[in-house]
């Protein structure tokens, strides 16, 4: 074997003459491009392209469990200008033409994450084999940080899976394993892991395979490959990005336009639109904002929550409570920690229906082909069952799911304390209790801690980690390590009443709330605050949640904060009329037999329970600055208080945790583009009209008069 060394690309050439190339990033767990690479690559090209005894290329990582993961995103935040972002992408676009256009046959050996650049590299090469781990995705997240592929992505997908399935995946960036990227036409072969490189070598010796045609039904030919087939293509895509995205994240519509010129105007065309695309939305507000979040949580990965402390080594887990909460924590428990988990419930049904709950989400999985049927039945048999506290003795981490009741939970801990070890953490998944109250009756008051899940469990990513006086830093780090092996990301919070989610979501639902009874219609209210980005309206929220949950915690809140949490007394109204929400099929909405299929439509007898009659007056800016600006004021005053460590596990709470618009940045980056002034003359404005609900906090108070922000200018 000849071999020479790069920076991070190992050319060797096998005694067959197939050329490896290898990418190992020095120092680095993951691959990711970088525009510094280009002469590297270039370099290594042409001594390919120079070598007339190489038969064939394989693309391969160095790295034990990841391909590319993508293209460096900190490359971004130097560009000053959108033409210098459109250079990055022509650089990308050439330097895989560069590599598509050579004569030697070029396969790519995938194994691990092989996203964004790292797939548009692979879709460059002339083949395609995947390991059949799960490890192994494919995608073009791009759309996620406001961006579209820049390096040929947009044009080559279409090419390999056809229009709409490309669409599909570029419009939501969402993630294929290796037997479904086949199925599209994505991969050539999946293979296991331990034969790889062999299958590519071979795949390589082969020589430049033809194109295969796409496999397309008769109806998506005609879609396709005729005009006014593409034209309805197109006019259905946007009016469905436009009905998802109100107009919210420019990238979408881009991604379309893009694509549109590739497939009508030729590949040329294609490239120069999608490189323009990437500059200008590169310098966009809201690709700002999502790549703000995206940097935040790749820096909370690598803190402990409690300063030094180390984590301890969490192997076994136990959930008390099969209810909803119970079954969906068991699940990630199981699925995505890889943690053999131990229910505990009253009554067999409730063990049996938090195994459904992993069972439906498992078996859903393996009917796409996201997962083999091994692998299902591995994952569930992770899961098991008891009504007693068998098999507890050597459990580290009890995650509690029981009723709102003080008095139970404490009983839960006593029970642990008897049963478990005298490290094993418990942690309750309380949504309004304080922890030090639950702790009360502790006799190892350390290991007590709040875990807070939001429903579902199985699609949330946020929890709340809440720490009393007493927990040490340890049970924070194992409870923050704990959570993230569940694929959540956790935020520490201080204890307190409603922590810091609820909290600032009570403000808000209870504004929503007080719109309604002014006489604005349910379903103008839920649509102004779609329109403005949340992913549901606030009566749906509650409606979704459960009147009479909203009801449990609102005079918790009231009692250890005050005033300004207490909901609108006509509400007890809805819980005397037998409206608790969707569960009980009876809310503000119609469920049920009483529903026409189709659109959500509200129940119009509720008007007359509240004792209101509809009666529209405000525009839908006016419903969605009175709900958010509640919100906002409170998330400033959840700051000072030190319930929250910063603005920025702020911003992640509530944009993981209730769905702010994640465009926005987050509360108080969006504070600081609305600017800290005007949120203040706003406030004051509706403090003089209804009352002292909307006096601003002490902190905005100074930052106003300072000209200070939360984040210091990018």
């Amino acid at each position: 074997m000849s071999e020479q060394l790069a920076q991070s690309f190992t050319l060797s050439v096998r005694e067959d003459k197939v050329a490896l190339l290898t990418m190992d990033i020095a120092g680095e767990s993951m691959n990711v491009l970088k525009a510094s690479f280009a002469d590297e690559i270039e370099q290594i090209l042409k001594q390919i392209a120079s070598d007339s005894t190489i038969k064939g290329v394989v693309f391969i990582s160095g790295k034990k469990d990841s391909f590319i993961a993508g293209a460096d995103i900190s490359m971004l935040d130097s560009c000053t200008t959108a033409e210098q972002a459109e250079n990055i992408a022509k650089m990308g676009q050439q330097m895989f033409d560069r590599l598509e256009q050579l004569r030697l046959p070029v396969v790519a050996a995938i194994h691990g994450p092989c996203l964004g650049g790292g797939l548009e590299l692979a879709m460059a090469c002339h083949a395609r084999v995947a390991t059949s781990s799960p490890k192994t995705v494919l995608g073009l997240p791009e759309v996620q940080l406001g961006l579209l592929p820049g390096s040929g992505g947009t044009q080559r997908l279409p090419k390999l899976v056809g229009v709409q399935k490309a669409l599909d995946m570029i419009l939501t960036g969402k993630q294929l394993r290796a037997a479904q990227a086949k199925k599209l036409g994505l991969v050539d072969e999946v293979v296991p892991e331990s034969i790889l490189l062999e299958a590519a070598v071979k795949k390589a010796l082969a020589g430049k395979p033809k194109a295969a045609p796409k496999k397309l039904s008769l109806i998506n030919k005609l879609l396709e490959q005729t005009a006014p087939g593409r034209k309805l293509v197109f006019n259905m895509a946007t009016k469905q990005t436009l009905a998802k995205t109100h107009g919210n994240y420019p990238a979408a519509l881009k991604i379309l336009n893009v694509i549109q010129i590739g497939v009508e105007q030729g590949y040329v065309k294609g490239l120069a639109a999608e490189a323009k695309a990437f500059g200008e939305l590169c310098m966009s507000e809201e690709s700002a904002a999502l790549r703000s979040i995206f940097f935040a949580t790749t820096q909370m990965k690598k803190e402990s929550g409690a300063g030094d402390a180390k984590p301890r080594k969490v192997r076994k887990a136990a959930v008390l409570g099969g209810g909803l909460m119970g079954g969906g924590i068991a699940n990630v428990t199981a699925t995505k920690a890889g943690l053999p988990v131990r229910i505990k419930d009253i009554s067999e049904q409730g063990i049996s229906n938090a195994l459904k709950y992993s069972f439906d989400i498992l078996n859903k999985k393996f009917k796409k082909r996201f997962i083999s049927k091994a692998e299902m039945q591995q994952q569930l048999l992770r899961i098991t069952g008891t009504t007693d506290y068998s098999g507890f003795h050597d459990v580290d981490m009890v995650v509690e799911a029981v009723f709102e009741d003080l008095e139970l939970k404490q009983r839960m801990i006593a029970d642990i304390e008897q049963h478990c070890g005298e490290h094993t953490i418990f942690a309750s998944n309380t949504s309004s209790l304080p922890i030090h109250k639950i702790a009360e009756k502790a006799k190892r008051p350390e290991n007590v801690i709040g875990l807070h899940y939001f429903s579902p469990v199985d699609k949330m990513p946020l929890v709340e980690v809440i720490a009393h006086d007493k927990t040490s830093p340890e049970t924070i780090a194992t409870t923050v390590a704990f959570a993230r092996r569940q694929g959540k990301t956790p935020i520490v919070v201080k204890d307190g009443a409603g922590f810091y989610v609820n909290r600032i979501l009570a403000l808000y639902m209870n504004e929503a709330a007080n719109i309604l009874l002014g006489g604005e219609p349910v379903e103008k209210i839920d649509k102004a605050l779609v329109q403005f980005g949340f992913p549901v309206g606030p009566v749906t929220l509650l409606d979704e949640v459960g009147i009479d949950v909203g009801a449990k915690i609102s005079p918790i809140l009231t009692t250890e904060l005050g005033e300004r949490f207490a909901a609108p007394a006509a509400f007890d109204k809805l819980l005397a009329d037998g409206r608790k929400g969707k569960k009980t099929e009876k809310g503000f909405y119609l469920y049920g037999k009483a529903a026409k299929k189709g659109k959500k439509q509200v129940d119009e007898s509720v008007y007359s329970v509240l004792g209101v009659t509809a009666a529209p007056a405000l525009n839908a800016d006016e419903i969605a600055s009175r709900c958010t600006v509640q919100m906002l004021n409170e998330a400033v005053r959840c700051l000072d208080e030190g319930i929250i460590a910063s603005a920025r596990d702020g911003d992640i709470g509530a944009i993981f945790g209730i769905g702010f618009p994640p465009f926005l940045g987050g509360p108080f980056r969006y504070i600081d583009s609305l600017g800290v002034n005007n949120l203040v003359a706003t406030l004051r404005q509706l403090e003089a009209r209804f009352g002292t609900r909307f006096t601003p906090c002490p902190l905005l108070l100074k930052m106003a008069e300072q000209g200070e922000r939360f984040y210091h200018s990018s």
